[in-house]
């Protein structure tokens, strides 16, 4: 008799919404930034950066921030999918394949990817700010989000290993 995780279809679950709302997000990004071209005056203004000596600097940085944030998106789509096929590996029973390494090693040079988008959109909200306007993003440098970027690398080789391992066992029965 097999026993599934609860946890395993509503992984599933949430990683579908995810990449729907990945892409939506997305969207929502795009039109916003393609919007700061069509009606800068309006897009200043509701920024709040119409009154700023460089509003016209701080806008096209927050264009290069914006734009930085659509790279994100495919990315995060790597991630999502390659997940959402773990998970129905796992379903299957068959977690340690080799496929499931690549996946996972796929994941890590995304999360890589990912950090250092944020490290540079940190670095552009940094110039962009001052003590009188201050642009506050949770954008740079985490130590958290490099220890996932380590982790999933350790994770995929773990994963190939075990794959090995089921291969030999396999071989051997």
């Amino acid at each position: 008799m097999s026993h599934q995780s609860a946890a395993l279809p509503i992984a599933y679950i949430v990683l579908r919404i995810l990449v729907i709302l990945n892409w939506f997000f997305g969207a929502c990004v795009l039109a916003l930034l393609l919007y700061t071209f069509v009606n800068e005056p309006w897009t200043m203004r509701a920024l709040g950066v119409s009154g700023y000596s460089d509003a016209q600097n701080v806008m096209w940085g927050m264009r290069a921030i914006a734009a930085l944030g659509l790279a994100a998106i495919p990315l995060n789509y790597v991630n999502l999918k390659r997940l959402l096929a773990m998970v129905d590996s796992v379903r299957a029973g068959d977690p340690f394949v080799a496929t499931n390494a690549s996946r996972l090693r796929a994941i890590a040079w995304a999360l890589l990817a990912l950090q250092l988008l944020s490290i540079v959109i940190g670095m552009i909200a940094k110039a962009l700010s001052t003590p009188a306007h201050p642009l506050n993003l949770d954008a740079g440098f985490s130590i958290n989000g490099w220890l996932a970027v380590l982790l999933t690398f350790v994770l995929a080789r773990v994963f190939a290993e075990g794959s090995l391992m089921s291969e030999n066992v396999e071989r051997t029965a």
